[in-house]
């Protein structure tokens, strides 16, 4: 949807130290994301530790980020069950958010054909502009170029989040999807590379850090001035490679504890950055003069 912008921003879940959900620190947090240049919200997905997070705590979630945020709120809403997945898109059906991210089903590791009806039965129960979301580190299969595309004929279904690192199969699908079907980068490190191959933006983890910077780079891309693009992603790519050194989102959740957003530690089975990734991500923020 093109209303969802370039530069949408995988946020991170706020804890207190109980580790409940900080709720008044998710919409403090989700305000500056957006005052940073970031056109939407991913919420509840992967960076948002979705895994740990209660039905009830991806709705309330979903609700006070539509009802207080005043930019499109996108919910992650993707399980391994297609079942599952289609009960919590009620509740973000109920709150009222502006689409939905469903990941490709992990653990059971569905052939192509399982994922097309997965997929298709999720938007047929779901009347919400959907994204799919094809992360194979994460899931451990992967969905395929001609899936993908497949997919782009249902009319609900009107973006990916390609995170397969591979833009062989991301360019295939870019040339093989009409152009209103928007393909967006689930790696920072990709966001030039798919643009330059015809990609519409990035559901991206580092714009929560440096949304300013990353806004300023596409913004240059679409306007033409590819050198400054280059010049940009060249000095955030070791702030990308630092965000991804250990678990997204252990970097990511310690950048923000280390510039003062105070968003909590994260629950187990994760925990939190130790010291030597501390001071590679607070020698990478210095260097962007972040903090």
């Amino acid at each position: 949807m093109k209303e969802w912008g370039r530069l949408l921003t995988a946020m991170v879940t706020p804890f207190d130290e109980n580790f409940g959900v900080d709720y008044d620190k998710t919409v403090e947090l989700a305000k500056k994301i957006i005052d940073d240049g970031s056109t939407a919200i991913v919420v509840v997905g992967t960076t948002g530790e979705s895994p740990t997070l209660t039905s009830e705590e991806k709705f309330e979630l979903f609700r006070i980020l539509k009802r207080e945020v005043n930019a499109p709120i996108i919910a992650g809403i993707g399980t391994n069950c297609t079942k599952a997945t289609i009960e919590t898109g009620k509740l973000a059906i109920e709150s009222k958010v502006d689409g939905v991210m469903v990941v490709v089903p992990y653990y059971n590791k569905p052939n192509q054909k399982g994922l097309y009806e997965h997929f298709k039965a999720v938007a047929e129960a779901i009347d919400l502009p959907m994204m799919p979301y094809n992360v194979p580190s994460r899931t451990g299969g992967n969905m395929e170029a001609e899936t993908t595309i497949a997919l782009s004929k249902i009319p609900n279904i009107v973006a990916i989040k390609e995170a397969s690192g591979n833009l062989d199969q991301i360019t295939k699908i870019i040339a093989g999807c009409d152009k209103d079907f928007l393909v967006y980068s689930g790696d920072d490190a990709f966001t030039l590379p798919v643009l330059s191959a015809g990609g519409y933006g990035v559901v991206s983890v580092a714009a929560q850090v440096a949304g300013r910077k990353m806004r300023e780079m596409i913004d240059a891309f679409v306007n033409g001035d590819v050198d400054t693009a280059a010049k940009i992603h060249q000095l955030l790519n070791p702030l990308f490679k630092a965000l991804f050194m250990t678990t997204n989102p252990i970097p990511v959740k310690a950048a923000l504890n280390i510039m003062g957003m105070n968003v909590g530690g994260l629950r187990l089975p994760l925990v939190e950055a130790d010291e030597k990734v501390k001071d590679t991500l607070r020698a990478e923020l210095q260097a962007l003069g972040l903090i």
